[in-house]
């Protein structure tokens, strides 16, 4: 979520429940069909002209089309921007209740790629209730696109997300923060300086209307859980059946660098499930037991970490070798995902322990990502807030998180370029509040290195009996339709296409 946690990968508090909770349901009532043909600023709403663009296992059907934003709502009127957005029609028109907006994460995740890859599995769960919407935010995937000229040493994930020098001085993270600061505002123009949620809202909007929908119903999953809330906060007559899919803290002073810091508490939390997996006996059978004991594999992992940091090993790809911080990077991406990718991070670490391995590096890794997918997550997590500006304080605060969280050392607390954005936040964070229909269903694992239990706790109570939250006791991020737990696949989808939800919060054994 996210905070950095948004960056295309080409790219937690532990509820102490026992049993499932009774999930007795009331009904969503269905919205009405009748179009908006005017937003806020008094303009007609736009027209999609769809035309067929059917991918290699996408659904069946699926449709494409252009949408007109303003570049600034400030000046509808003015220059215009277009975002890419697909549609799947519902294949039982007799069931068809409405439309369901498919939010990625982020930010930077691209609504198309999503609704590509899980379209089959969305129609193939809600028997045609709806037809199926998704969309590039703007600067993403086929949407208009802007860059910030960035070296291509500044677009390696594991300088974007500032990993603090072996001995954990910041000069470094600090030098490039500013040069990379530097570079958008130099670069960037309007469209960078447009990338923010506040924005994302306001063309979720102006897709609506050009829909044709009075209502919308929502699957967002990380950074699209606020996108969610913040358009269910602005626009609460607007929304129907409203699921969020591993959430953040919603607090206008957490948003963002928050989020981020969260990362080092959350690594810890899952961390314990990959130790667990890389002792069981099991593992020898691959060659990727790492230890016999659970207990044993964090302090293995730390200390392989520390050496790599003293002399890093040649990898597969030249110039870019295994550091200490490439380590630790493919140890966080890899807690968000399952048994596969701990096998990945598993047989990396024990390449690394053999002088005759040649470590393999992931390809989120292996080299820079696109100039476009860096602007767009930099520019929107330093434009939705403000972030200190003093060096010094993210130093001190790098130096206390690597004593308590050695596994991530420092880097969730470390300084962004957002310490040096020229542009001040145009829009106010929303506070995410108890009012409002009562239509949402939280989805969310206990062991979320990416958006922590204790994060998403803070967003079920700030929408109070707004919400119902379904706890699945696993880890890794995302829930719904990613992971095969049936208990929590079988709510969300008994939610999003019969109305049924929960009278109380509900648990959901791993």
């Amino acid at each position: 979520m996210t905070s950095y946690r948004g960056l295309k990968a080409r790219r937690v508090l532990l509820l102490g429940l026992s049993g499932v909770m009774a999930a007795a349901t009331v009904s969503v009532a269905a919205p009405g069909a009748r179009a908006v043909d005017e937003g806020r600023d008094g303009a007609a709403a736009p027209r999609l002209a769809w035309r067929a663009c059917e991918r290699t296992g996408g659904p069946a059907g699926q449709e494409c089309a252009e949408l007109p934003v303003p570049l600034d709502y400030r000046d509808p009127a003015g220059p215009q921007i277009t975002l890419a957005v697909t549609r799947v029609r519902s294949d039982r028109p007799a069931a068809r209740r409405g439309t369901l907006l498919v939010l990625p994460g982020g930010p930077g995740g691209s609504g198309v790629a999503r609704l590509t890859q899980k379209g089959v599995a969305l129609q193939r769960q809600l028997a045609g209730a709806y037809d199926l919407v998704g969309f590039d935010p703007r600067g993403v995937g086929g949407s208009t696109k802007a860059g910030c000229g960035l070296d291509a040493a500044d677009r390696e994930l594991v300088t974007l997300r500032s990993w603090p020098a072996a001995d954990g001085g910041i000069a470094e993270n600090v030098t490039r923060s500013r040069r990379v600061a530097e570079a958008c505002a130099r670069n960037g123009g309007a469209l960078v300086r447009s990338m923010s949620t506040a924005n994302e809202v306001r063309d979720i909007e102006r897709l609506r209307r050009a829909l044709g929908a009075e209502k919308l119903s929502a699957w967002s999953v990380s950074y699209g859980t606020y996108v969610a809330a913040v358009y269910a906060q602005t626009h609460p007559e607007r929304t129907d059946r409203w699921v969020l899919d591993s959430s953040g803290d919603p607090d206008p002073k957490r948003v963002e660098r928050g989020w981020l810091a969260n990362m080092a508490q959350a690594a810890d939390d899952r961390f314990p499930d990959f130790a667990a997996w890389a002792a069981d006996p099991a593992r020898a059978a691959d060659g990727l037991r790492l230890a016999r004991r659970a207990a044993d594999v964090r302090p293995l992992f730390l200390a392989l970490a520390a050496e790599l940091d003293r002399r890093p090993k040649p990898s597969n790809v030249p110039g870019a070798p295994l550091t200490g911080d490439r380590l630790r990077q493919v140890m966080q991406s890899a807690l968000y995902g399952d048994q596969t990718a701990l096998a990945g991070l598993a047989a990396l670490i024990k390449a690394a322990q053999d002088p005759a391995a040649t470590p393999q590096l992931p390809t989120d890794v292996a080299g820079p990502m696109p100039d476009t997918d860096a602007a767009v997550t930099v520019g929107t997590i330093c434009n939705d807030v403000a972030w200190p500006r003093d060096p010094d304080g993210y130093r001190r605060a790098v130096a206390r998180d690597r004593v308590r969280h050695p596994l991530t050392a420092g880097m969730p607390v470390n300084i962004t370029p957002c310490a040096f954005w020229q542009d001040r936040p145009a829009d106010e964070p929303v506070r995410i509040t108890d009012r409002g229909p009562a239509n949402v269903l939280m989805v969310q694992n206990l062991r979320d290195p990416a958006t922590p239990y204790f994060g998403a706790e803070k967003m079920r109570a700030a929408l109070g009996e707004r919400a119902r939250m379904v706890t699945v006791d696993r880890g890794g991020h995302g829930v719904y339709l990613a992971h095969g737990n049936a208990c929590g696949d079988r709510t969300v989808t008994a939610f999003l296409r019969d109305g049924e939800r929960p009278r109380q919060d509900v648990y959901c054994a791993g």
